[in-house]
């Protein structure tokens, strides 16, 4: 039986990297920016991490049991979509309000759509959005060493002026995964030697939202460069935006994605009444998905025989 032919529709391809290969890559790459951030803020940090991961682990299992679906726990993704959400809260959050995300974001975003594969939205960031949303103060209440105060971005947005170096490091409030760029780009550069990742939409993103910034904010390499390492930029870029399920498969639509994602997040920064705006600039990139891929799939080789 074991010789017996498998018929199916093209395309034909076949690899020995798994999903559970994959999800556990990003894990791996997403723990310099846990261990700092834990570092940094210490056990409540720990707790909320902890917190994300287990409810959507959890929120997995249960809706897939209850379901009579396959259970896919194993795979890893539902761990890393906890592991992205807790990386996005503030430390000091109520650990209900994760759980209650992490929730969100595999039963209605993932699996109410038909689980792995099939989500139209990043999970994590649609689960951070709809907290944003629901609980605007407690999202946007930050401590560093106990003493409450404005992200590096709130205080650009006020005209004021901020620490670089400091935002490089991380020695800024914020939340936990975001604050420091160094751990982040460790991580990215482990994904990318991993070939998980192509630099085209990290690239793209980062390069024309600092074009966009330097004309409309100011023409200033120390704020375009705050605006760069704030706010979450280099962990949207290199860890969210490029979810393969909810990113553009073709070349040219990943470089149409991130340029895309570089304005929006321009737009919301600059122009908006929030000084963030990643979440919001990815999720309105992962709707328009679809319509990037029409219009930049590569044309077929060959031309088409006269009809008889």
């Amino acid at each position: 039986m074991n010789k017996l032919l498998n018929v199916s529709s093209s395309p034909h391809a076949r690899s020995s990297v798994l999903t559970g290969n994959l999800m556990f890559d990003v894990a791996i790459a997403m723990v310099p920016a846990a261990v700092y951030g834990v570092y940094q803020f210490g056990l409540k940090a720990l707790c909320v991490l902890l917190v994300t991961m287990a409810g959507s682990v959890l929120s997995e299992y249960v809706y897939e049991s209850l379901m009579g679906k396959p259970i896919t726990v194993m795979d890893g993704s539902a761990l890393v979509t906890g592991m992205i959400l807790g990386l996005n809260m503030p430390p000091e959050i109520p650990l209900w309000i994760p759980f209650l995300g992490s929730v969100f974001a595999i039963i209605v975003v993932k699996q109410i759509y038909g689980g792995l594969g099939q989500n139209f939205m990043n999970p994590a960031l649609a689960a951070r959005c709809f907290l944003l949303i629901s609980f605007a103060s407690q999202m946007s209440a930050f401590k560093l060493d106990g003493v409450s105060g404005a992200t590096p971005l709130s205080v650009l947005k006020n005209g004021g002026r901020v620490d670089v170096a400091a935002m490089f490091v991380g020695k800024i409030p914020g939340t936990i995964g975001e604050v420091s760029v160094v751990a982040l780009l460790i991580g990215a550069a482990y994904l990318l030697y991993k070939k998980v990742i192509s630099i085209r939409i990290p690239a793209a993103y980062i390069i024309t939202f600092a074009v966009f910034v330097f004309i409309f904010g100011e023409q200033d390499l120390g704020y375009v460069m705050a605006h760069i390492c704030g706010g979450g930029l280099i962990f949207g870029a290199f860890f969210m935006a490029t979810d393969y399920v909810t990113s553009p498969i073709t070349p040219n639509g990943r470089i149409v994605f991130g340029v895309l994602l570089g304005i929006l997040t321009g737009l919301f920064r600059l122009f908006g009444g929030s000084a963030e705006g990643v979440s919001y600039a990815i999720i309105i990139g992962n709707l328009l998905v679809p319509l990037i891929e029409k219009v930049t799939l590569p044309a077929a080789f060959g031309k088409e025989g006269k009809k008889a």
